[in-house]
């Protein structure tokens, strides 16, 4: 299936994603519904789960292989992937998995989502300083914001790929790389990219995403990138049957880790959540990301224009597009969106509303690459 076949052809279109029969979505900077083909493979799964031992109805290369898709969606290895589920368990794997001193610092930025915010504030236990960018607007990141902040007692910064309100899509390579010049590791909360647009690794160290925003997967099924030279500089904060090597479930001493992204997964996996993953996962590939994230780039393009007309403020509406995700958020400072956001819910069109430190509050618009510009001229109806 290609981008112009759904296109072309609204049958395939509903028959792909049975949400737009009855709605127009456009919240998957939120949580997705699951395309067709996604529900269908945890379906099978879950009707084979009554005839015996769900690991055992489970095909023997289900989990190598979702572990295979997730690395070459990211340009990894297969063996950089660990399968940990939710995003804020794997940050939180991160940072207390890392061996700091007192007096080390890490970068963070305080109005990231709070998954990417409480496991580095909370290294204040450990009398490791976490320093918070000053930015000049919300999500608006380069590298001259975070170069301010490190010193030579900085050990790792930690940034999201795409600020989940002003859609702010910062340049992780950019970045990336002048850290990796002054010896700084660096970690990537990529929930609001992956799936949406290319997420460059080439000068990230550690990166998490779940898979129910933009990869079309559902809930704590998401991956855990580690480089494979720092792997033996993060140690796993679980341990348990399955990435501690026990021969016939007999426990060893000494204790040995499996290599690989297995050091970070304990115990049993969430094989239904697994399985909908490979699915998510084949039909992001089979699309093709760089044309997916083409396809939310020009969304955009008139749809910030068009909801300027309508008397909306739009947040990063002129950043250039290299800059800018899949998110549209928009507002009318002071005023409240509560009213328009139960609107649009009641007329079938889906959205989020979201909100700053300020109070300022925004209606938040993340359609994806199946939803047509007919249903974005829907939701523009309605405000």
């Amino acid at each position: 299936m290609t981008l112009d076949e759904l296109r072309a052809n609204e049958a395939l279109r509903r028959h792909e994603f049975p949400v737009v029969a009855d709605r127009v979505f456009l919240a998957h900077a939120g949580v997705c519904p699951l395309p067709r083909r996604v529900a269908d493979a945890m379906g099978r799964y879950v009707a084979n789960c009554q005839q015996g031992d769900q690991e055992d109805v489970l095909p023997n290369r289900q989990i190598p292989r979702t572990r295979e898709l997730a690395a070459r969606l990211l340009g990894a290895k297969p063996d950089e992937i660990a399968l940990v589920g939710p995003t804020s368990l794997a940050l939180s794997f991160v940072a207390a998995g890392l061996a700091f001193s007192p007096g080390d610092n890490v970068v963070a930025y305080f109005d990231d989502y709070p998954s990417n915010v409480y496991p580095w504030a909370a290294l204040a236990e450990k009398q490791v300083e976490t320093r918070f960018l000053q930015t000049p607007a919300l999500g608006v990141i380069g590298p001259a914001e975070v170069l301010e902040k490190v010193d030579e007692r900085t050990r790792l910064v930690a940034l999201a790929s795409c600020h989940f309100v002003a859609g702010y899509r910062i340049d992780i390579a950019g970045i990336g790389e002048e850290l990796k010049r002054r010896g700084i590791l660096f970690c990537v909360d990529g929930i609001q990219t992956l799936g949406a647009f290319p997420t460059p690794i080439g000068a990230v160290d550690f990166l998490a995403a779940d898979a129910h925003k933009w990869l079309l997967g559902p809930c704590a099924a998401g991956i855990l990138f580690v480089r494979e030279e720092m792997q033996s500089r993060l140690a796993p904060m679980a341990l348990g049957w399955n990435n501690v090597v026990c021969p016939d479930f007999v426990a060893q001493a000494p204790m040995a880790l499996r290599r690989g992204g297995r050091r970070y997964e304990p115990g049993t996996h969430n094989l239904v959540g697994l399985v909908g993953l490979e699915a998510a996962l084949e039909l992001i590939l089979e699309i093709g990301v760089a044309e997916i994230g083409r396809e939310l780039a020009r969304q955009r393009a008139w749809l910030v224009p068009a909801l300027r007309a309508k008397g909306w403020s739009v947040l990063q509406g002129d950043a250039p597009p290299e800059r800018t995700g899949g998110i549209t958020s928009f507002y009318r400072p002071g005023v409240g969106v509560a009213a328009w956001h139960q609107k649009l819910r009641d007329a079938g069109v889906i959205v989020s509303a979201r909100a700053d430190r300020s109070g300022q509050q925004y209606l938040r618009i993340s359609p994806h690459f199946y939803n047509t510009d007919a249903e974005l001229r829907r939701a523009l109806e309605l405000v």
